[in-house]
C-alpha cells in the first residue's frame, strides 16, 4: 500500500475574507486617502491666504470648512477605531505616507 504524502485541501475557487477586517481595511484606506487629500487642500489653502488672494469672507468660510472637515474625520475614525497612525501608511522606501 502506497501512502500519498501530498494531500491539499480542496479548493473552493473563492476567496474567504474576513468581513470585520475587509470593512476595516476599507475604512482605513478611504479614510487614508481623505487625510491626504485634506491635508493637500489645507497647504494650498494657506498658500492662498499668504498670497493675498482671498478675501476676509473666503477666509474666514475657508478656515470653517477646513475645521468641520478635521471634525468629521475624528468621528469617522472614532467609529472605525482608527487613529491618526493607522492612516499613516508604509511606503516602503519611499516612507510614510502622511
Amino acid at each position: 500500500m502506497s501512502q500519498k504524502l501530498d494531500h491539499r485541501p480542496q479548493k473552493s475557487g473563492r476567496i474567504s475574507l474576513d468581513e470585520q477586517g475587509a470593512e476595516q481595511g476599507l475604512a482605513q484606506l478611504v479614510l487614508t486617502v481623505i487625510e491626504l487629500l485634506r491635508q493637500l487642500v489645507e497647504r494650498q489653502a494657506l498658500r492662498r491666504v499668504d498670497g493675498g488672494t482671498l478675501t476676509e469672507e473666503e477666509i474666514e468660510r475657508l478656515g470653517i470648512a477646513l475645521m468641520n472637515l478635521e471634525v468629521k474625520m475624528d468621528e469617522l475614525k472614532e467609529i472605525f477605531d482608527l487613529d491618526d497612525d493607522d492612516l499613516n501608511i508604509d511606503l516602503g522606501p519611499l516612507g510614510n505616507l502622511l
